[in-house]
């Protein structure tokens, strides 16, 4: 049975709001869903949803209204609330009139098998390219993402947003980098590192019989001298222009594709 919220102080809106902030999600191990498209993946790909709210006067979509119909006949908590209501905890311009309160995972390093090719990238610090890393290792046929000493959590909303749905199919792992180092050691693969300084352009990049991690240093600082150490080698792009360097998520774009026969 739906219900309805008219107002923003209901515990239900409270908590949406709260977990538009980082203390929030993590307290409540939630996070926050919008739009048609990032609700109707997580309902696809089986994640648990604690509570969908949404807006008749602004859900018009008929994909919408059945989803939202899906989710309700599945037992989840349906609550339907006023245009002030919802738009008092959405980010996004122009909302779509539906949001899902979302289950956080947590999958331990230890748990991945049987892959070929990760991706691992230490303390990012902008939500977009996290999401939109996670959008490329879908589409390149990644096996998955580590994050590294923090930096953005998986969980953000922009990070959610520049996924485009696909957090929701592609694993991800939060580690330290000792945790890290430990993992690929322990898994025989070969890391290789990123520098702008480093002398291998990375179209001559050998393949052999190990699994591959490639690894990416945060948005400000790239790879430190410690972390560079613990890789196999190290790989640049050529530089043509006046640019230093590309934006992280471009650069891991094109590194992927080129290590993508390494899975073959």
């Amino acid at each position: 049975m739906i219900s309805q919220i008219l107002s923003v102080s209901n515990p239900l809106i409270k908590l949406c709001r709260s977990l538009k902030q980082k203390k929030g999600r993590e307290e409540a191990r939630q996070f926050i869903v919008e739009g048609i498209l990032h609700v109707g993946e997580v309902d696809e790909a089986g994640w648990d949803i604690d509570a969908l709210i949404y807006c008749p006067e602004l859900l018009r979509s008929d994909f919408g209204q059945q989803l939202t119909k899906k989710i309700e006949q599945k037992g989840t908590k349906c609550v339907s609330v006023p245009r002030d209501v919802f738009e008092s905890f959405v980010e996004k311009e122009n909302p779509q009139g539906i949001a899902a309160v979302v289950k956080q995972k947590r999958t331990a390093l230890s748990s991945i098998t049987d892959w070929r090719l990760m991706v691992a990238v230490v303390s990012p610090q902008d939500p977009g390219n996290v999401g939109t890393i996670l959008r490329t290792i879908d589409a390149v046929g990644v096996d998955g993402l580590i994050l590294i000493d923090g930096g953005v959590e998986p969980y953000h909303p922009t990070t959610v947003r520049a996924s485009m749905g696909t957090i929701f199919w592609k694993p991800f792992y939060e580690a330290s980098f000792t945790e890290f180092v430990e993992w690929a050691h322990g898994c025989g693969a070969r890391i290789i590192g990123t520098s702008s300084r480093a002398t291998l352009d990375y179209r001559n990049i050998q393949a052999d019989t190990r699994p591959v991690v490639l690894l990416l240093g945060s948005e400000q600082k790239g790879l430190l001298p410690e972390q560079m150490e613990v890789c196999d080698e190290l790989v640049s792009l050529p530089m043509r222009g006046r640019s230093s360097s590309l934006n992280l998520s471009v650069a891991a774009g094109v590194f992927l594709y080129a290590l993508s026969d390494f899975r073959k």
